[in-house]
């Protein structure tokens, strides 16, 4: 499979969410946003939180296959596999870029 050519703040966030939730808030702009699962967290260290828990309750990999761009704002598809019900699945990641940073971010099936 190519990889694709996704703009610098996505790319950093897939890799940081290999890593842990304070590589993953480093790539938000302080007041960013995540939206998943029916919740709302903002600013970084509710981020760091959230992706610190999600973490501690499943091991994933995220792999992103389908890139669309609409102004700001870029649609990622990503295949989904791990030990949680239903894996693997897709999900979209939909990202708002701000100065080189993740504005918001929503994750959804």
């Amino acid at each position: 499979m190519k990889a694709l050519d996704l703009p610098e703040p996505i790319a950093a966030y897939f890799e940081a969410d290999r890593q842990d939730g304070q590589a993953v808030a480093r790539c938000f702009t302080r007041d960013g946003v995540v939206l998943d699962e029916g919740h709302t967290h903002s600013g970084l260290a509710a981020i760091e939180a959230w992706k610190t828990a999600s973490s501690a309750t499943y091991t994933y990999t995220a792999t992103p296959h389908t890139l669309e761009t609409q102004g700001r704002s870029y649609t990622v598809t990503s295949q989904v596999s791990g030990d949680f019900p239903g894996s693997p699945l897709d999900l979209r990641y939909r990202f708002t870029l701000e100065r080189g940073k993740i504005a918001t971010l929503e994750i959804a099936p």
